[in-house]
């Protein structure tokens, strides 16, 4: 299993390194989206401490603009300059890594200045120009798997990033597309895609949904079993989303996990692997 550091310096303010691929599960947790800066400023704060006092390495997750929503009356960000803008004051007041999602080859430039890695959306696992202009940044990069690829498939998405130079890649698992109206996990994903070599990472919430219609459902009452399962599996990270008010969030309001219990969420995949991980040495 590859092992690296995700982080850098801004303007003379040191970023934490997140270690990927080690002993520790890494978190890349945040708000579905950039609905303004300072509710971005508070959920960093928030699961940094968390995350600090659990001894897990944190990347900040928010995209700044969403390509993908349903319905075209769906809001999809904040004026681009000024949800860029809030990713770098997380980055450079928190002092947390920062990931963001990239949806074109013309948005990577820009999105780079602010972000330690770039995410390839699911959807647009497969194209190769995009994943091209995010490897050639220097940055890490995740690549979420296609709904309709199977686990092996990433290989190639991987070998992609790695020709255009990127040394530094991440694969997560997002669910697969069963019929029109519900996604399913399989768990043996989570298993061959580490056997690329690449850490994995589970998202732990967009797994929950059921897309359809002019709003995506979903429903977070599995987040937590199927998160035990998917760190009993051995998963390098994981990524959720989280927001003080999930019911009013502006996006993927029936999936993401309340604010307040991501300390619950962190304690419990904290148990699971640590038994597994006591079970593997016994």
């Amino acid at each position: 299993m590859k092992r690296f550091a995700i982080g850098a310096a801004l303007q003379a303010v040191n970023v934490a390194a997140a270690e990927v691929g080690g002993p520790r599960l890494l978190v890349i947790a945040g708000p579905c989206v950039i609905e303004s800066a300072a509710m971005a400023l508070e959920i960093a704060s928030h699961l940094k401490g968390a995350c600090a006092a659990r001894d897990l390495p944190f990347v900040f997750k928010a995209s700044y603009r969403k390509a993908n929503r349903s319905s075209g009356r769906a809001f999809a960000g904040l004026p681009v300059g000024e949800a860029l803008a809030a990713l770098a004051r997380v980055r450079r007041e928190v002092q947390v890594p920062v990931l963001t999602d990239v949806h074109e080859v013309d948005e990577v430039a820009a999105a780079a200045e602010v972000a330690d890695v770039l995410q390839i959306p699911a959807f647009l696992s497969r194209q190769t120009a995009l994943l091209e202009a995010a490897a050639r940044t220097g940055r890490a990069v995740n690549v979420k798997k296609g709904q309709f690829l199977a686990p092996e498939d990433m290989a190639y998405a991987a070998e992609k990033l790695t020709a255009a130079g990127c040394e530094r890649v991440l694969l997560t698992e997002r669910g697969t597309t069963f019929g029109y109206h519900d996604l399913v996990v399989d768990m043996r994903a989570l298993v061959a895609m580490r056997e690329l070599g690449w850490p994995v990472v589970y998202d732990a919430t967009h797994v929950l949904q059921k897309p359809g219609g002019p709003e995506t459902g979903g429903d977070r009452r599995f987040a937590f079993p199927l998160m035990r399962a998917a760190v009993a599996c051995g998963v390098d990270g994981l990524f959720f989303e989280t927001h003080p008010d999930p019911a009013h969030a502006k996006s993927d309001a029936g999936t993401q996990l309340p604010l307040a219990q991501t300390e619950a969420f962190l304690d419990e995949a904290r148990r699971v692997r640590d038994a597994v991980s006591e079970r593997a040495h016994a």
